[in-house]
């Protein structure tokens, strides 16, 4: 079969997941070609852990259609769990046993032949560096070494899907960017599919497509660039000892000027080509002038908005006084 005609890694179509009267997931449509890192992200009660329950096969949905790789996981849930590895978000690891004897208990689990099981395992301990660590009893290991055996643990019996929940929560810095690293390296290095649930924004940049959920549903969806450039707010901000004056200057120049809290925005779609020019339009005492592009957090923040008030255009929440201190009250982080 040709890359071409290979099935999607997952595929949700029309998904539909309710508890009681609410519905958690409400029409998510979302899938990923073989090979790439999908990231879900959204505050709490966004909808991401129940999508991951259902495509994990842990539970069922009120309706619509979710296969991997081609398995639909509600007729077919025992060949759509072999493709499948899973990290939870809660650690699940006997602390009283090794690093080994828990990959071993894993391995027998997936009925493993013996020989295939141990050279698996040799083979995971080496590409997390926990060779060393082999037999060393779990609740000895830190956060982050703890997280690299239980993504060993998931890829023991060679998944092409792997999904994480929450994957570097509770974990320091330098645990999230050992957890990240290893991540990059199995989807460059193996091919895995890796789709994992976060609210931490900077996070979801580690990935190919980026999916925003509030309220169970989708609000944005797309690469990181693409995310960004939808904004069109790209911009050069101008702070000196008068603004007032700064923004009169620039509007006799032809520009637009808006004031902010950082000093006075032109916003333009290439601000580097435009420096010089507004440079040049200024005399104004104390000048200094920096370009800013759109980060993850004004493309959540806007996604928001949108979704709270469907008639305004992508970037009109700059307009809207107020709104990004309310909506950071969610639980998001940028750290």
């Amino acid at each position: 079969m040709s890359t071409a005609e290979a099935p999607a890694a997952f595929e949700l179509t029309d998904l539909v997941v309710r508890y009681g009267k609410v519905r958690a997931v409400d029409g998510v449509s979302i899938s990923s070609p073989p090979g790439r890192i999908t990231a879900l992200l959204g505050p709490n009660g966004a909808g991401k852990s129940s999508l991951l329950g259902v495509l994990s096969t842990a539970s069922r949905p009120a309706s619509g259609h979710v296969r991997v790789f081609g398995h639909d996981v509600l007729t077919a849930p025992v060949a759509a769990r072999r493709r499948l590895g899973l990290v939870f978000q809660e650690r699940t690891l006997d602390k009283e046993l090794s690093v080994e004897r828990n990959l071993w208990f894993h391995a027998r689990l997936f009925g493993m032949q013996r020989s295939d099981a141990r050279a698996r395992i040799d083979l995971m301990l080496d590409l997390f560096e926990l060779t060393d660590r082999r037999r060393q009893p779990v609740e000895d290991l830190s956060g982050g070494l703890a997280r690299r055996v239980e993504i060993a643990r998931a890829l023991l019996h060679r998944p092409n899907l792997l999904i994480l929940d929450e994957p570097t929560n509770g974990l320091d810095p330098t645990a999230r960017a050992a957890v990240w690293a290893d991540l990059l390296r199995l989807r460059d290095r193996l091919g895995v599919t890796v789709l994992y649930s976060t609210h931490y924004m900077d996070e979801a940049e580690y990935a190919d497509e980026i999916v925003i959920l509030r309220k169970g549903r989708v609000v944005r969806q797309g690469s990181l660039g693409s995310l960004k450039s939808s904004l069109d707010s790209s911009r050069i901000v101008v702070s000196c000892a008068d603004d007032d004056a700064a923004a009169r200057q620039l509007r006799t120049a032809g520009f637009e000027p808006l004031h902010e809290p950082g000093g006075v925005a032109v916003h333009c779609a290439d601000p580097e080509s435009r420096i010089a020019d507004v440079v040049r339009a200024l005399d104004v005492p104390g000048l200094t002038v920096a370009v800013h592009h759109p980060s993850m957090n004004d493309v959540y923040l806007a996604a928001a908005v949108e979704h709270e008030s469907p008639g305004l255009a992508p970037g009109d929440h700059r307009e809207q006084p107020g709104l990004p201190h309310e909506h950071r009250q969610e639980r998001m982080s940028t750290q």
